[in-house]
């Protein structure tokens, strides 16, 4: 077969799956095009993904809902992925998982455990000196991508190792992954501040092989006072970028800005999107499948136990309270004190493999 017929058969596909099912890319290596990758429609997918972390073991966990209101731990609530295992500081904090436009899944965690001494991996209470680089300081992210949620390739991203110039960083947390279709890159954005500093919102640029990262870190949004704000979560809807995040102006909790460009010119908004009298933080916005209403999800860290506060939006100004895990509609059947979470969409198909990995009996009809 010659190369402009194979180039017509690649245009003829593309064009079939336009509004469908398929994401077209291609890379001619002698004489072939290749990279035709599936990126399953929101009409395929059958369950909703959570990562969270949990305080006891600094490790990766995963629930599964087929209705978006119960959600059991797949591992009985025990972690699927153990910090120590992947991590510099032997922990992880604040997991978030995305599925690209190519259909993988990108998972980005910040490597840090704030109670390494206490568990013995180290003999101080943090990694550098916390009068010099403040509380919970860590240097990087830890970087795993997968195509099936169970095998993944693993990365120990560290900004001072990408750059120069990035040795007095005081932490670098709570990376998220997206896709910038203006760049056709992925870009990481996370919380970062120099020494023991402000705590700021920052982007870089990701490589195809989610190991490294392309570009310095860049500002993405400044709040009116002089307080951090950390925890950026990014969701478009329509041709509207809305960021939640958390600053730290009197008691934490979630605000919002919108943009009409994924990593600039987000408008300052003053209203408080929690319903919480205590500390908050670590929003998270997922989607009802087949419906036009979003989740806000948090994690309510001034409570003890910890745990996941929910409200819910059709139009991103008005939100109905949906309590907290297990105290409303919203259930967690086999686990407590989840942290710092993240939702995103599965297959049935992909749904069922995951729980059939992990021993767990659930339907995804």
């Amino acid at each position: 077969m010659n190369i402009s017929l194979m180039r017509l058969f690649w245009l003829v596909w593309c064009v079939i799956t336009l509004f469908g099912t398929f994401s077209c890319s291609t890379k001619e290596q002698a004489g072939h095009v290749v990279n035709l990758k599936y990126s399953p429609r929101e009409a395929e997918m059958k369950a909703y993904l959570m990562v969270y972390f949990k305080d006891d073991d600094h490790s990766l966990h995963m629930a599964l809902s087929n209705d978006g209101y119960r959600f059991t731990d797949v591992n009985g609530g025990t972690a699927v992925i153990a910090g120590d295992t992947i991590a510099e500081q032997k922990g992880i904090r604040d997991p978030h998982i995305y599925r690209g436009p190519d259909g993988t899944f990108y998972l980005a965690m910040t490597d840090l455990h704030i109670f390494a001494k206490r568990d013995g991996w180290r003999d101080t209470e943090w990694q550098r000196p916390g009068e010099e680089f403040g509380w919970g300081n860590n240097r990087g992210f830890v970087l795993m991508k997968s195509s099936d949620l169970i095998h993944w390739d693993k990365a120990q991203v560290r900004l001072p190792d990408a750059f120069s110039g990035y040795d007095s960083i005081g932490c670098a947390w709570a990376p998220e992954t997206t896709y910038d279709k203006e760049e056709e890159k992925l870009m990481l954005y996370y919380t970062m501040r120099w020494g023991n500093g402000q705590n700021k919102m920052y982007y870089s640029y990701v490589n195809d092989g989610y190991d490294s990262l392309l570009t310095p870190p860049k500002p993405l949004f400044e709040y009116p006072k002089e307080v951090s704000f950390i925890d950026a979560d990014i969701t478009k809807v329509g041709d509207q970028y809305h960021m939640f995040y958390t600053p730290h102006d009197g008691i934490p909790g979630i605000k919002q800005a919108v943009s009409h460009a994924i990593n600039k010119d987000y408008q300052y908004d003053s209203t408080w999107y929690d319903s919480e009298p205590e500390a908050s933080e670590a929003p998270n916005v997922w989607k009802r499948i087949g419906e036009e209403r979003w989740v806000l999800m948090y994690d309510i860290y001034g409570i003890q136990p910890h745990n996941f506060g929910f409200r819910e939006t059709s139009d991103f100004i008005h939100f109905d309270d949906l309590g907290h895990f297990n105290d409303g509609i919203m259930k967690a059947t086999n686990f407590s004190s989840p942290k710092h979470g993240a939702v995103v969409h599965l297959t049935g198909p992909e749904a069922e493999n995951l729980a059939a990995h992990w021993g767990l009996e659930m339907d995804f009809d």
